[in-house]
């Protein structure tokens, strides 16, 4: 039986040209478009260059008039920087494409790399924690990293001061991947540069998602943090605060069934309580590099992802969407409005709600996506934006 519903976990086939790769970026780079956006166009048309020459129409339907995708000499302009700075494209579905990554629904269609793109191939752990690290905090860091890396692990972080610093210096013999949350030629905090270069000379990686030369700001560093769990068979959080980003990694690692673990530290230091409290709640606690390796789950070999192969696209689906009346679609638009508010609603439980089909209420949602009314978050969840 074929599912006609939309799942980012069956991508298209990646280009293979770089007329198809000017394409996945000029789509992911027009207004309005986000991963999820993305890939439920790329599911309806089947091309980026379709979804392309559909976006406009798509766009006045949801009452956007005069949209326009991303001009070609923006994307052109990308490349040229990459190519200068040394930056390779590697998209969703290539051989390159890191294997847990490409597990994620919200999975990154492209990531830029500077440095050694086979390190992402190989088992990663993602080590994070406070930029204000204490002294023992940053020695724990370089321990259990220099453990993880003899033991042929790969370690991930987030490029950021403090414990990111440390373990990525740590690694840097056994290689290590540094996830920016800007540019990947974009090097914040300034301070490492240096160390940017040498994870580069000694076979590590530097990646994003955003576009060359994008300076990052405050929304981009969740958006890094749920890269750098979703890259790693595991993430150990050193030291951090009850509220910090090290959590939301955390967080993003058990929303992406991935290994939790934890350093745990005195009571009464600020930056040990997120570590206490994911102990509290569960996570495993670390003493070594020992702790972390038996808690890894056993290495299988990865079948090749579903979806990669071409789907047959069902017949009655254009069909029905180019018989669907201005005025169906304006009263689906509303009774979608009126069942969602500012708390975040399951996609699923949507769909159950209107008692529709996902091939329905999909394009829908794209309308409203690209209208500002509809977000969506991780998880798959939906809310509305306040008008």
């Amino acid at each position: 039986m074929r599912d006609d519903s939309y799942s980012s976990t069956h991508p298209p086939l990646p280009p293979t040209t770089e007329e198809d790769r000017v394409a996945w970026l000029r789509l992911l780079r027009s207004r309005r478009v986000g991963i999820a956006t993305f890939y439920r166009l790329m599911d309806e048309h089947g091309t980026a260059q379709a979804a392309l020459e559909a976006l406009p129409d798509v766009a006045l339907k949801s009452g956007v008039r005069g949209y326009e995708t991303c001009p070609e000499g923006v994307v052109h302009a990308e490349m040229r920087t990459a190519r200068i700075k040394g930056a390779r494209l590697i998209c969703r579905g290539d051989d390159l494409y890191p294997t847990e990554l490409a597990q994620l629904f919200d999975a990154p269609p492209m990531l830029w790399v500077i440095g050694n793109p086979t390190c992402l191939s190989r088992s990663m752990v993602a080590l994070v924690g406070a930029r204000n690290a204490s002294s023992l905090g940053l020695r724990m860091a370089r321990s259990l990293t220099s453990g993880l890396g003899e033991a042929g692990q790969i370690v991930v972080s987030g490029f950021a001061r403090g414990i990111d610093t440390a373990a990525h210096m740590a690694a840097l013999d056994h290689g290590t991947v540094a996830v920016m949350a800007g540019g990947v030629d974009v090097l914040y905090p300034s301070e490492n540069t240096r160390m940017a270069g040498e994870i580069v000379e000694q076979g590590g990686a530097l990646i994003s998602e955003q576009p060359m030369g994008m300076q990052p700001v405050a929304r981009h560093f969740p958006m890094r943090n749920r890269i750098v769990s979703g890259l790693s068979r595991a993430v150990v959080v050193v030291e951090a605060a009850a509220k910090s980003g090290s959590l939301i990694t955390a967080r993003n690692a058990l929303d992406q069934g991935r290994e939790v673990l934890a350093v745990p530290g005195h009571p009464l230091d600020a930056r040990a309580s997120g570590c206490n409290l994911l102990i509290r709640d569960g996570a495993r606690l670390v003493r070594n590099a020992e702790d972390v390796i038996e808690a890894l789950p056993p290495e299988q070999e990865q079948p090749d992802l579903p979806g990669f192969e071409e789907t047959p696209v069902p017949q009655s689906a254009p069909h029905a969407r180019a018989q669907r009346s201005l005025q169906d679609t304006t009263a689906l638009h509303q009774q979608i409005l009126s069942r969602l508010g500012p708390s975040p609603v399951a996609e699923d439980d949507l769909i159950r709600d209107l008692g529709s089909s996902p091939g329905t209420v999909a394009p829908a949602l794209t309308e409203l996506e690209l209208d500002g009314q509809v977000q969506r978050s991780a998880g798959g969840f939906l809310s509305r934006i306040p008008s």
